[in-house]
């Protein structure tokens, strides 16, 4: 597969945006080529492409797949495994998400609860669980937020997006409109 310039300029981007975001540079390469490409590539064609060696590119391979972004597909009378991403922008998108929490989230949240369980032993360690306390509830939260956002449809998730801080709004509304009942009732 030859890259246009546009082509070579994203995928090397994403390569790089792919490390802040959970994945090493050439996982971000190839997931970025995988989503671009009409056709389904297979592992040959992702290492000459991205000029990054076999190996390389097999271990991107799993390592893609433990995110649950690719899916192998199967060419007639083709012995080589093809891969392509599997959903939509937005599927995968979701899958990250829910891959992050499953993988950063969780595990916090576990070695919370368990020290969280423990006896405090002196006022530093009284002082500490409060604070884990706070990390634990916020968690929580984000957890309950990703939950109920994994469950959305995509055309409801982006609804709820473009409303952005509209929702702030009238959050900042409703406050003082309960601020003002508030005075009211003690007038």
């Amino acid at each position: 597969m030859i890259m246009t310039p546009n082509v070579e300029s994203f995928v090397y981007h994403f390569g790089e945006m792919g490390s802040r975001w959970g994945f090493n540079r050439t996982v971000g390469q190839m997931v970025a080529l995988l989503v671009l490409s009409e056709e389904p590539l297979n592992a040959n064609q992702l290492s000459e492409a991205l000029s990054i060696s076999r190996g390389n590119v097999s271990m991107g391979l799993k390592e893609l797949q433990s995110w649950r972004l690719l899916k192998e597909i199967r060419i007639p009378g083709d012995r080589k495994e093809y891969f392509t991403v599997a959903g939509s922008i937005w599927d995968m998108a979701l899958r990250v998400v829910d891959e992050r929490r499953r993988r950063e989230i969780d595990p916090t949240l576990s070695l919370l609860r368990d020290t969280l369980l423990a006896q405090p032993s002196n006022e530093q360690d009284v002082h500490a669980q409060e604070k884990m306390r706070e990390i634990h509830d916020l968690l929580e939260n984000v957890n309950g937020w990703a939950d109920d956002i994994l469950a959305l449809k995509p055309d409801k998730l982006q609804t709820l997006m473009r409303l952005g801080s509209g929702v702030g709004k009238v959050l900042e509304l409703a406050d003082k409109l309960s601020f003002s009942n508030k005075k009211s009732e003690e007038q």
